[in-house]
């Protein structure tokens, strides 16, 4: 499968292929330990991240934690 688009913070995203969300993670530049997934409007747990693929159509909104005192 080839060209998959998507939606991440409300902009639309043209994926060169298939991936799952790390692999998502890594082709925006966005570190895994520093990030929130929300899901098609559901948090997704760090735990399925490497077992969710990404689909046509899917919507993710992407929080990166910022550290600070």
């Amino acid at each position: 499968m080839s060209g998959v688009e998507i939606q991440v913070n409300g902009e639309r995203q043209a994926l060169p292929q298939a991936m799952n969300v790390i692999e998502l993670l890594r082709h925006l530049g966005l570190r895994a330990d520093r990030v929130a997934i929300e899901r098609n409007r559901e948090i997704l747990p760090k735990r399925k991240w490497e077992e969710t693929r990404v689909a046509a159509g899917d919507s993710f909104e992407i929080v990166q934690l910022v550290g600070g005192g």
